[in-house]
């Protein structure tokens, strides 16, 4: 491992360089011992919940790698279908250790398509969670003669807990083959196969050098506190290179939590300092905040509290946790800082939970990139911006039009391998030069941070030339009260590409509706839609407004799937 010792001005932790992941294992174990690095509850309704140190986590580690290099597995690959979990995270660090290859797939697909996957990616182990045995079942029965494992310690049959036992033994009798042997940092560790939200997804190959890399330039920058919780679902590497990889990194203790319905239960009582989550959470959490405020008729005293937090902020008096004690009470009442990726954050959103003083971190990563290449630093804050591009990357904007903005190409350590098996995608994605092409459109500031204009599959080419990013006008009205989710595209018209038009389309909050006596939604929306368009450039303005009656297709990171929507108007 290597340590820097000193800190430029923005750096808030000691840049930490593993060589692979037994070095991180081990010297974590090493550097914060006694630290809780895991905690959660066997039920929900627990009282205390499991604490596991990250010498236990070490031990266990050692453990379950030297049984799974026993049973050589070396060289093969690993599936591993489930939500996070203490098991999730050792089975991830031993596979990776025993030089195996983790293929994480998405508990909630479909058990057809989960067999297709194992299948393509030649997997012969499978580990899954014990209340998906039926899928389980079915994709064994597509894959022959595939190795079968329980992750959770409640199921029947192998377990991952078993396996930790036998590898016990074993490390004991002979801890240098665990310690020998060898690992290839620069080789496949990771198959992550992309749902895609514009299609079919692709199998990513990572190594291991491109996340520990991408951790140890991103962590420094940004105030992590001792102890978070967890929702992100860990077949993403959002989800397990952020949380698994960096939160040990720096001995940060992450509470599992035990779903969406729990959380708010979780944050009183688990009280942590800082949150890693997706645009979506921040904006339910900001609606919620804003629709109780609204309940108690406390619009304006919300306002001159924060006019007045400002400026006693200027003049360097932080009373914000005395001010808004009520508001951050829902969080635990701990909460300084939530980092947020996945998502352009609607600036609103941004100055309000900066102004209860919960500093929010914008960032910008792809799967193919480990998934980190920009991201704000807890000193130097871009709202806006989803922060300066990390030091081991160059990013270069190709093609920039008359405002510099252009399809964002990234080359450096972080950047896949390519595409498993699929040559012809990989050399359309990672030019002659190294650079990857993200497929998103933005552009560079003058200070190195990145803004981010939107997704080169969603930009609207209208007839006249003109381009039209629909995250632009959808981050306009995000905050509308009442709008829940929003998409913007171009309405097509059987009448020809002359009658298209942008919509925007709404699913509206429910709860916020109901409450307020709404009975005429689209009239109620109307006339913010009026408002956004007579401050519009003509060419970006909205034709037509639609409000569904169903949520969104989405995907488990609760992203929204535009290619399954209805884009016809007539």
């Amino acid at each position: 491992m290597k340590v820097n010792e000193t800190l430029n001005k923005e750096g808030l932790h000691l840049r930490r360089e593993f060589e692979d992941m037994r070095d991180l294992v081990e010297q974590t174990g090493e550097l914060y011992s006694q630290k809780i690095a895991y905690s959660y509850r066997i039920k929900p309704t627990d009282e205390q919940a499991v604490k596991v140190s990250f010498t236990e986590l070490r031990n266990d580690v050692r453990a379950l790698a030297t049984e799974f290099i026993t049973r050589g597995y070396c060289g093969k690959k690993i599936a591993i279908i489930g939500k996070f979990s203490y098991h999730w995270a050792c089975t991830y660090f031993a596979a990776l250790i025993a030089g195996a290859v983790v293929v994480p797939l998405d508990r909630d697909w479909k058990a057809v398509d989960l067999s297709d996957t194992v299948k393509k990616a030649a997997a012969s182990v499978l580990i899954c969670d014990s209340d998906i045995s039926d899928k389980q079942a079915e994709i064994a029965e597509a894959n022959e003669g595939i190795e079968l494992f329980t992750l959770l310690s409640d199921g029947e049959g192998m377990t991952i807990s078993s396996l930790i036992e036998q590898g016990k033994e074993k490390y004991e009798k002979n801890p240098e083959l665990y310690h020998n042997h060898p690992i290839d940092p620069t080789a496949l560790a990771l198959l992550v196969f992309t749902s895609g939200t514009t299609g079919k997804g692709k199998g990513v190959m990572l190594n291991q050098r491109a996340v520990l890399s991408d951790m140890a330039d991103s962590i420094q920058y940004m105030n992590f506190s001792d102890k978070t919780v967890g929702v992100l679902p860990p077949h993403h590497t959002f989800g397990s290179s952020v949380m698994i990889v960096g939160h040990a990194s720096i001995g940060s203790e992450i509470y599992i939590s035990a779903g969406l319905r729990y959380v708010q239960k979780e944050l009183k009582a688990e009280k942590p300092g800082h949150l890693v989550l997706v645009p979506l959470y921040l904006e339910t959490f900001y609606r919620k905040i804003q629709a109780n405020i609204k309940a108690q008729n406390k619009e304006k005293l919300v306002k001159v509290m924060i006019k007045l937090s400002r400026l006693l902020l200027f003049f360097g008096i932080d009373l914000r946790k005395k001010l808004f004690s009520t508001i951050r009470d829902a969080f635990g009442g701990e909460l300084k800082m939530i980092i947020s990726g996945g998502a352009p954050l609607n600036k609103e959103i941004v100055d309000f939970f900066n102004d209860i003083g919960i500093s929010t971190l914008n960032g910008y990563g792809i799967t193919e990139c480990a998934p980190i290449i920009a991201v704000n630093h807890s000193v130097k804050n871009r709202p806006g911006s989803v922060g300066p591009v990390l030091s081991i990357d160059e990013v270069k904007i190709e093609n920039p039009n008359e405002d510099a903005e252009g399809e964002i190409l990234v080359k450096g350590s972080n950047v896949m391998l390519g595409y498993y098996n699929d040559e012809e995608a990989t050399v359309a994605a990672i030019d002659k030069d190294g650079f990857f092409h993200t497929g998103d459109y933005g552009r560079l500031g003058k200070e190195g941070e990145l803004y981010i204009t939107g997704r080169l599959k969603n930009i609207i080419i209208l007839s006249n030339g003109k381009n039209v990013y629909p995250e632009e006008i959808e981050n306009e009205l995000i905050s509308v009260p009442g709008v829940l989710e929003i998409i913007v595209y171009e309405g097509k018209s059987k009448r020809g590409d002359s009658y298209n038009t942008i919509v925007a389309e709404v699913y509206p909050d429910s709860e916020y509706i109901s409450k307020n006596g709404i009975e005429d939604v689209k009239a109620y929306l109307q006339p913010f839609v009026d408002s956004y368009n007579r401050t519009a450039v003509p060419y970006k303005k909205i034709g037509l407004l639609k409000v569904r009656t169903e949520e969104f297709p989405k995907n488990t990171l609760r992203k929204i799937l535009r290619f399954k929507l209805d884009m016809t108007i007539d």
